[in-house]
């Protein structure tokens, strides 16, 4: 085992612990921003979330090489176990590792579900405006109207 593991898993779930509360809160705000129909905001808030989520997995990755170096198999137990004999405020840490990470999960399928909401409500909306377009039929595709009032008397006449 090296040496220096200890402290340096440490740094390296803390970094991890600290990018995953930046994420938590993103997804927060953007749970918001669908609750609160914000969603000229929605882009640029996208744009983060993706470069968060990189960011996210490098600092994973880097914890995995860590510990993978020191146990032979990654499964919570063992994870557990050297965190608290090699590293025990490591081992806090990654217990709320785990916390957010449960919670970024959810947050985002909340996300992900009210999105979808929003997104048949939408299609209900075009649907409905479409037909009423298309029963009326005043305007051909052009743009212009394509109302014929047939062979009968015109307005005005007696």
């Amino acid at each position: 085992m090296n040496s220096s593991a200890g402290p340096q898993s440490l740094s390296v779930l803390t970094a991890e612990r600290a990018a995953l509360q930046n994420f938590v809160a993103l997804l927060e705000r953007e749970q918001k921003m669908l609750m609160e129909n914000l969603t000229d905001q929605l882009l640029d808030l996208s744009e983060q979330k993706s470069a968060d989520a990189l960011n996210l997995n490098k600092l994973a990755d880097s914890r995995r090489a860590l510990l993978q170096a020191n146990i032979p198999q990654l499964d919570a137990e063992a994870i557990r176990s050297w965190l608290t004999m090699h590293n025990p405020r490591g081992l806090a840490v990654w217990q709320e590792i785990l916390g957010l990470a449960k919670r970024a999960q959810q947050l985002n399928q909340a996300n992900g579900e009210l999105i979808q909401m929003k997104l048949r409500r939408n299609q209900q909306m075009l649907e409905v405006l479409s037909k009423a377009v298309n029963k009326a039929n005043v305007y051909g595709r052009d743009g212009q109207t394509s109302f014929s009032p047939g062979s009968g008397r015109s307005l005005g006449s007696g």
